[in-house]
């Protein structure tokens, strides 16, 4: 299973967050710096509606949503890359995931320490990303002095890693992450056996107060503009996203069962919860897509990489339906919904045979043909 870890200064809320997400107090979320050390795990569902219209349609006695796992990191700070703080450990927990939520703080509370004094997201973010190239910068000119012997023996690999390496550096350098250099696809096939932390997937949550999340909602900034201001940055210097959410509120509705915090939610003028546009936005952000399949015992997700084809996506369920595959009956979602049934798909035409070379697409609903 992918892993996303959850980073971010001390007390920006990393941790109330996770505790959210997996609906549990297992990380310990205190008014100091460090209160999380070794890294907490979580397995998370990822909320999707498909799953009970696909139920209704099927009349199925079970539903299995898709998950994805959860890391709430040690807090980090300025210097880590050269052991302040917990940086060393926490720099090794990151190398672990897949994937970065990185937690920003934008809100303003006295009773709350802020490590660097005052709120500003963007210095944040820039703290951040720096200790993370600075020690992907020390691990690629590793890399080059590694490989300077094998070049000089006419070595074609370690040719290519050091002029990888080579481009690399001044990119880093300029305080830019791995993640947003210009490179063949060879050259990013390379770059990930590097295993740079700044290469890695990156996805932004701006932590704000209950009071701002119906505005900002709607789109208005005026109550927060440190928001707005993460999302230009995140946009420009990242090529990424920004998920808003209220990590204490959040950390309430998880106590709630669903209808209740529905209706909390509502009350505060808000349509969905921002730890499931998380989970979603995580779940897209490690490159992730759902199928499903459904029937009177169980209507199920199941997690592929986005460009599988139907052999790999039929090997989720089983190693057989991969190794014997024939054939996937296959359905979008959007059509079976609004016909309602798969007889009248195929009355409609909507019902597809695909082959081998089908690259399944989220929100498909199939059917596995194989012989073993």
């Amino acid at each position: 299973m992918l892993r996303a870890g959850i980073v971010g200064l001390p007390n920006v809320g990393k941790s109330t967050l996770f505790n959210a997400l997996t609906r549990s107090r297992k990380a310990e979320a205190a008014n100091f710096p460090f209160c999380t050390i070794e890294p907490n795990v979580g397995v998370v569902n990822v909320p999707d509606a498909r799953l009970a219209r696909l139920k209704d349609l099927a009349g199925s006695e079970k539903v299995i949503p898709a998950a994805i796992e959860f890391v709430d990191i040690a807090g980090l700070v300025k210097g880590a890359s050269e052991g302040e703080g917990l940086g060393n450990k926490f720099l090794a927990h990151i190398r672990e995931v897949d994937a970065i939520v990185q937690v920003v703080r934008c809100f303003e509370n006295d009773d709350i320490h802020h490590v660097a004094g005052s709120v500003d997201p963007v210095r944040d973010i820039e703290i951040i990303t720096t200790e993370l190239v600075l020690a992907d910068m020390a691990s690629v000119q590793k890399r080059i002095e590694r490989q300077a012997k094998a070049a000089k023996t006419g070595d074609k690999l370690a040719k290519a890693e050091i002029e990888l390496g080579q481009k690399l550096l001044p990119h880093l350098d300029a305080g830019k992450p791995a993640s947003t250099i210009d490179l063949s696809d060879d050259e990013k096939k390379l770059l990930a056996t590097f295993f740079l932390l700044s290469a890695k997937p990156v996805l932004f949550a701006a932590n704000v107060r209950e009071e701002d999340l119906a505005l900002l909602e709607k789109g208005d900034y005026s109550s927060n503009p440190h928001v707005k201001a993460v999302e230009a940055y995140a946009a420009s210097h990242h090529g990424t996203g920004t998920v808003v959410v209220s990590a204490q509120i959040e950390s309430e509705l998880s106590e709630l069962p669903p209808e209740d915090a529905k209706e909390y939610l509502a009350g505060l003028g808000v349509s969905d919860s921002g730890v499931g546009k998380l989970i979603r936005g995580a779940y897209a952000l490690l490159g992730l897509r759902t199928y499903f399949t459904y029937g009177p015992k169980e209507t199920r997700a199941w997690t592929i990489r986005s460009g599988d084809k139907a052999p790999a996506a039929a090997g989720v369920i089983h190693s057989d339906f991969e190794r014997g595959f024939i054939a996937a009956e296959t359905m979008a979602f959007s059509d079976l919904d609004s016909l309602g049934s798969a007889a009248k798909c195929r009355e409609a035409g909507k019902l597809r045979i695909e082959g081998k070379e089908y690259e399944v697409k989220d929100g498909d609903v199939m059917e596995f043909r194989f012989n073993v």
